[in-house]
């Protein structure tokens, strides 16, 4: 196995890719470059759709679900043999504290086993109908599919969307994002190692809309899934749109972090930190609105903010590492124009917002006190480490300003209260919501947005079903 990979893998191997961008790859806590890799040309790009194809004809659309199985289960399996090797390439191609980056590779391989084993627990249906006779609904595979992936978590939304098709019969063209292409392109060659057929994942990095615009409209790709920002989510379906080919998009954010005075205010403070600050607030379901009514307000912030000084911010290479640096120094000066406009703002910047070291893309964790409902920084989504936190005095006051955004991924509410607990996760906007926790990922359970945060479903049995298309079939008797 390749410990460095190199331009694109498709049909089983690594390529060249005539005609493809050089891309520097930077470390982003050292800021020096550790590797170049060609990006896929216009030309590769159809290349690895056509073999694609000739894969799922020539076979994998066909193997009984019992073979499909085995090959998956196999790829976790293998995924587990290299969690360090790919773990150690995670950290140093995006920064990523190198603790969660075992943990993402982990999630990985349990993505690839959950759907290994749902692949002969996707059923189709039998239906009675007024005729008699018999009537089948069947699930079947939708042929090629594109699976394009952000930077901030490339390994597991890669297997995210990978696993699922491939359990459903489709072969995929995985296209990771320009800065973070590495473990991607491992996964590539990992699945071949495991027994995956040639061509039935094939990985083309690179960067430009020609590329993305071939991998969108080319005739022969049935589906897009799209995890990213909204501008580019959108760009995609009105590209997909004259092809009517189906699109799951996951997109922007903008999350709340709702605090009810009942709550455990304290458990609620000491860990809410880490719902917007994890991956150096990089994430589309950071909780960076963070609503507190009033009686508890004073309580929270000030253990909010002692919680957050203590954060460990530091080399990415450190088990004890808590908060990277950004994934580059221009991401870094996107989020600081939000970080000076914060400052010139009418809130209170209770602590952060810095840059801690002289070296890297870091920037210390910022809270905002009550700034203006109208800032950038509360209303926009600013995907760094900076977090807004204002006092609410009514449910239905602080359920507007919730639903005011046109964002709808995720979020939570604390409260000891059972019934308000129902009653405002069923008001609030939105595709993911935790009540008392922060968590916003679970493999078997349906992960997506409402409104401006997308359409469609990953994970859970649902992704099954946005990988197939439904045939009705019925027999005279």
């Amino acid at each position: 196995m390749n410990s460095h990979p190199e331009s694109v893998f498709i049909n089983g191997k690594f390529h060249a890719s005539p005609g493809g961008v050089v891309m520097e790859l930077v470390n982003p806590a050292t800021e020096k470059k550790f590797l170049e890799i060609r990006g896929a040309s216009v030309s590769t790009a159809i290349e690895a759709i056509e073999g694609a194809h000739r894969a799922f004809e020539g076979g994998w659309r066909d193997l009984s679900p019992g073979k499909r199985t085995e090959i998956l289960f196999n790829v976790a399996a293998k995924i587990r043999e290299k969690k360090e090797l790919l773990a150690a390439l995670e950290t140093e191609n995006i920064g990523k504290p190198i603790a969660d980056a075992r943990d993402e590779i982990g999630l990985g391989a349990k993505i690839f086993e959950y759907y290994a084993g749902a692949v002969t627990r996707f059923f189709g249906q039998t239906i009675p109908v007024s005729k008699g006779g018999l009537d089948i609904a069947l699930r079947q595979p939708m042929g090629v599919v594109t699976a394009i992936v952000p930077w901030n978590f490339p390994f597991p939304i890669a297997c995210w969307k990978v696993a699922p098709a491939l359990a459903a019969g489709n072969c995929v063209v995985l296209k990771p994002a320009s800065l973070s292409p590495v473990t991607a392109l491992m996964l590539g060659q990992l699945a071949v190692e495991a027994g995956l057929p040639p061509g039935v994942l094939q990985v083309v990095a690179g960067s430009g809309s020609e590329l993305g615009d071939a991998l969108v409209t080319h005739p022969l790709i049935r589906k897009i899934s799209f995890t990213g920002s909204t501008e580019i989510g959108s760009r995609i379906m009105a590209l997909a749109a004259p092809g009517l080919k189906r699109i799951s998009l996951e997109l922007g954010g903008k999350s709340p972090n709702i605090i009810f005075a009942d709550a455990n205010v304290m458990e609620a403070a000491q860990t809410s930190p880490m719902s917007v600050f994890a991956n150096a607030g990089q994430d589309c379901c950071a909780r960076s609105r963070v609503f507190v009514e009033r009686a508890a307000y004073k309580k929270f912030v000030e253990a909010f903010v002692e919680a957050t000084k203590l954060l460990r911010v530091g080399d990415p290479e450190s088990d004890e590492t808590q908060v990277g640096p950004l994934v580059s120094a221009k991401h870094r000066q996107t989020v600081e124009h939000f970080v000076q406009g914060a400052r010139k703002g009418s809130g209170k910047v209770a602590c952060g917002g810095d840059r801690p070291y002289l070296n890297g893309a870091y920037l210390s964790p910022m809270v905002v006190l009550e700034p203006s409902v109208e800032e950038p920084v509360w209303k926009e989504e600013v995907f760094g480490p900076v977090v807004c936190i204002r006092p609410f005095d009514t449910e239905e006051e602080m359920l507007r300003e919730v639903n005011s955004s046109p964002y709808g991924l995720s979020g939570s509410i604390w409260t000891n209260d059972v019934k308000r607990a129902l009653r405002v996760s069923r008001a609030v906007e939105s595709g993911v919501l935790s009540v008392n926790s922060h968590s916003s990922v679970h493999v078997e359970a349906p992960f997506g947005g409402f409104k401006m945060s997308g359409i469609g479903r990953d994970l859970g049995m649902q992704a099954l079903e946005g990988y197939s298309e439904l045939k009705n079939i019925y027999f005279g008797t």
